[in-house]
C-alpha cells in the first residue's frame, strides 16, 4: 500500500510490512537486532510480530570527507571495519584520511554503545539466528559491518532485512548473508527517505524506550 506517493507510511508501517516477509523465521532461537537509530523502530515491529527478543547492533558509517553522505566504509562493535573499495579507489582516499575518519567514528561508536548497553546488555547470539534490520539500505556498507559484528558474536545464521534496498546493493549483499529480505528493491533508489511518507529522525530516547519496552525473552 502506498502513502502519499511513498511505499511506507512510517517506520512502524515499514516494520509491519517487512515482518510479513519473515514469518518463516519464527522460533525460539531468533533474535532481532536494529541498527540505531532509524532501524530500531522497524526492528521493534519485526520483533513484536515474530515474538522475538529485540536488541541493537551498533555501527557507524565512514563518510567521505568531501561527501559525508557517501560511505567509504563502516565500523562496528568489536573492532569490525568494512571498506568500500570502489569508493576508496574512485575518490583516491589517503590511508591517513581513512584512519582519521575511522578514529572519529569509533569514538562516537563507543559513546553510543555505552549509552545503549547501560539500558540493555547484549542478547547472546551464539548459535542463534540473527535478523539484522535497518530502515533502508543504499550502499550496504553499514549493513555489511553489522552482519560482520553479529557473525563475530557467534550467530549461526545471519539474515539481513530492510523495507527497501537499492537493487545493486541487494545483488552484492546476497553473497554475504544467509538470507536477504526486503519489501522493495528499486533500480532507481534515490535516498531512503523518499520511500517513506514520514521519515522523521529517530531520537536516542526513542531507541532507549523501545529497548526498555521490549525485554529480552
Amino acid at each position: 500500500m502506498a502513502f502519499l506517493g511513498s511505499a511506507f507510511r512510517d517506520r512502524v508501517d515499514a516494520g509491519q510490512q517487512l515482518a510479513a516477509r519473515l514469518g518463516h523465521l519464527r522460533g525460539p532461537d531468533l533474535v532481532v537486532l536494529g541498527l540505531p537509530r532509524g532501524g530500531v523502530p522497524v526492528a521493534a515491529e519485526v520483533a513484536r510480530e515474530l515474538h522475538a527478543p529485540l536488541d541493537v547492533v551498533v555501527v557507524r558509517k565512514l563518510g567521505l570527507p568531501q561527501r559525508p553522505e557517501l560511505a567509504m566504509g563502516a565500523v562496528g562493535e568489536g573492532g569490525v571495519v568494512v571498506r568500500v573499495d570502489d569508493v576508496l579507489r574512485s575518490a583516491a582516499v589517503p590511508a591517513a584520511t581513512f584512519a582519521e575518519v575511522e578514529r572519529r567514528e569509533n569514538a562516537e561508536l563507543s559513546r553510543r554503545l555505552a549509552s545503549l548497553r547501560a539500558v540493555r546488555p547484549a542478547v547472546p547470539l551464539a548459535g542463534r539466528t540473527a535478523v539484522v534490520v535497518d530502515d533502508g539500505i543504499a550502499t550496504g556498507s553499514t549493513a555489511r559491518a553489522a552482519c560482520a559484528v553479529v557473525r563475530a558474536q557467534g550467530a549461526a545464521r545471519v539474515v539481513l532485512a530492510a523495507p527497501v534496498v537499492a537493487c545493486d546493493a541487494a545483488q552484492a549483499l546476497r553473497e554475504e548473508v544467509d538470507e536477504l529480505a526486503y519489501v522493495l528493491a528499486p533500480e532507481r533508489f534515490g535516498a531512503v527517505g523518499r520511500h517513506y511518507a514520514d521519515f522523521g529522525q529517530t531520537r536516542d530516547d526513542e531507541v532507549v524506550d523501545l529497548l526498555r519496552r521490549r525485554q529480552p525473552l
